[in-house]
């Protein structure tokens, strides 16, 4: 089975697109927009860039009606987001913060979360949440869709302050994914969670390949 999807529908019941780009990690952004209105959002189009220094993106689909969405416009008003890793224990609050709540509504309290304020600028942080990445907003790349809701925001960051909870490390001060069982995206409705993982290292990898792999040593 093969077909062109700027020109044929999906021939399966179902778009297959979304389904093998999987998993992808959820980016559980929070922002607060120059009036004090706070937010929080989860988005399925979210990755880090590079670690030196580290950079990330997340990618935002606009309303049906062409609005943008919240996190964006905050970003670029105030410069600041801040990424919360969405965990297992944290499946239905992710869930719930994604309604389209009426600006007047605050995802938090909504779902039943506790903020906590970042240090760099004042934008509430998932308090029950592992980790958190204070993002210093610093550019945002539109592309154009076949429909306003095709059309997406791309927002590019730096990432300048990192928290983590001390009890999800491990002995070694790796962080313990089993025990935080981060969760992904998958396609449709669906999800994924991480609870195993192993080792693989590249044979013969020089010390700086090896260090971009696995991360620059502390």
């Amino acid at each position: 089975m093969k077909y062109d999807p700027s020109t044929q529908k999906s021939p399966l019941p179902f778009s297959p697109f979304k389904s093998c780009t999987v998993p992808r990690p959820i980016g559980w952004l929070s922002s607060v927009s120059p009036e004090g209105q706070e937010n929080l959002a989860p988005y399925s189009q979210w990755q880090n860039l590079t670690f030196d220094p580290p950079m990330v993106m997340f990618s935002a689909n606009q309303y049906p009606d062409g609005r943008r969405k919240d996190t964006v416009l905050n970003a670029e008003r105030t410069g600041w987001f801040v990424w919360n890793m969405a965990t297992y224990d944290l499946r239905e609050a992710v869930n719930i913060s994604a309604m389209a709540l009426p600006p007047h509504e605050n995802e938090f309290e909504r779902a039943g979360l506790t903020p906590s304020y970042a240090d760099l600028h004042p934008v509430p942080m998932v308090a029950e949440s592992p980790v958190h990445f204070e993002c210093r907003y610093l550019s945002t790349h539109r592309m154009r869709g076949d429909s306003d809701v095709g059309t997406i925001d791309i927002v590019f960051a730096k990432v300048e302050r990192i928290h983590i909870d001390e009890d999800v490390l491990t002995s070694d001060g790796k962080l313990d994914i089993p025990k935080i069982k981060p969760i992904a995206r998958m396609g449709y409705y669906d999800y994924t969670v991480v609870t195993d993982t192993f080792e693989m290292r590249i044979p013969q990898a020089s010390e700086g390949e090896a260090d971009g792999l696995a991360g620059q040593p502390a």
